[in-house]
């Protein structure tokens, strides 16, 4: 009897479990059509977090970086090359300011809030160019020990989140056009999911000036790199040669390829058309499962101190560059 009633809880164990898999694979797929705006597939997908619908298999946040490579290259094709040299060369100079101040900011910060050296450098690595890949570029470069790196991505994917709600909102209640809630996205934001998310919930041509400028941004990596590589064997000069320095990402060699591509044979417009589009249901794709990576556990994981720092750090990047752009 006891062996019977242990059965039938496992098969309605089991049966709760795949039903949970079908509607988190269902939503996920939903997103992918007209039906769900990008704003919805956000919120469905922290909902799935929220009530632990997501299979532990899934690692929503591992497919957000695929995704987006893919994505972002497909949103290549919508993009007018004149618009997006004007609006990297044309920023050029304050994208050199913001990146070179925050780096110097987040330095002078880590040592008032007596944060861990190491975790203080990668929190500002990730604020002044792109979240987590300038934080998984740099950590090799000071030989940053997993627990640095663990705490300085999780303060920099709930500010993430965070940007996705507030920056939209802000923008619209300064009353930014397109271009320069582009500008602001790309400048004050970390990661480029996040960027690139917030830019589409504003508006197409936001989105494009956002793009191509953050990946502007994203080109600082390699020479940042370098500075840390080279400022830790100036102070450690016992160490050995620091890992390598890593390339230009693949993906956003490909975007560029993909405006020149459009721009030098327009007679494959339909195509480039229907690789955009196919690009903006991929992007909501990738913000569901940016929700669906909310975890409260990270919070508890970084501790006050760096989410303090993470968080003081961000709001004066984010304010500066917010009155610049709009005054």
């Amino acid at each position: 009897m006891r062996a019977s009633i242990g059965l039938t809880k496992s098969k309605r164990f089991m049966q709760v479990i795949a039903l949970k898999h079908i509607v988190f694979v269902f939503l996920a797929l939903l997103s992918l059509t007209p039906l769900i705006s990008s704003s919805y597939a956000l919120v469905l997908g922290i909902l799935m977090a929220l009530f632990g619908w997501v299979p532990p298999q899934v690692k929503p946040a591992v497919w957000v970086k695929k995704l987006l490579a893919v994505a972002i290259v497909g949103l290549g094709f919508g993009v007018n090359l004149s618009v997006a040299l004007s609006a990297s060369v044309s920023q050029l100079g304050l994208l050199v300011v913001v990146i070179t101040g925050t780096i110097i900011l987040g330095l002078a910060l880590t040592q008032l809030f007596r944060v861990e050296p190491t975790s203080g450098k990668l929190i500002s690595a990730g604020t002044a160019i792109c979240g987590g890949s300038a934080i998984a570029a740099v950590a090799p470069a000071i030989r940053a020990r997993a627990e640095s790196i663990a705490v300085a991505l999780a303060c920099v994917f709930v500010l993430n989140a965070l940007a996705l709600w507030t920056f939209p909102a802000v923008g619209h209640a300064f009353g930014l056009t397109q271009e320069q809630f582009g500008i602001w996205a790309a400048l004050a934001i970390h990661d480029t999911s996040s960027v690139v998310a917030a830019a589409e919930l504003y508006g197409d041509e936001s989105l494009m000036v956002a793009t191509t400028l953050k990946l502007t941004r994203a080109l600082a990596i390699v020479p940042l790199v370098l500075i840390f590589a080279w400022w830790y064997r100036r102070t450690h000069p016992s160490s050995s040669a620091v890992g390598i320095v890593p390339g230009v990402p693949l993906f956003i060699v490909l975007y560029i390829l993909a405006i020149m591509i459009a721009a030098l044979i327009p007679q494959g417009q339909p195509v480039y058309a229907f690789a955009f589009q196919g690009a903006r249901h991929l992007l909501a794709l990738c913000l569901f499962f940016i929700g669906a990576s909310l975890s409260l556990a990270q919070l508890k994981q970084a501790g006050f101190k760096p989410i303090a720092l993470a968080t003081l750090l961000w709001l004066l990047v984010a304010s500066g560059t917010l009155w610049w752009v709009a005054f």
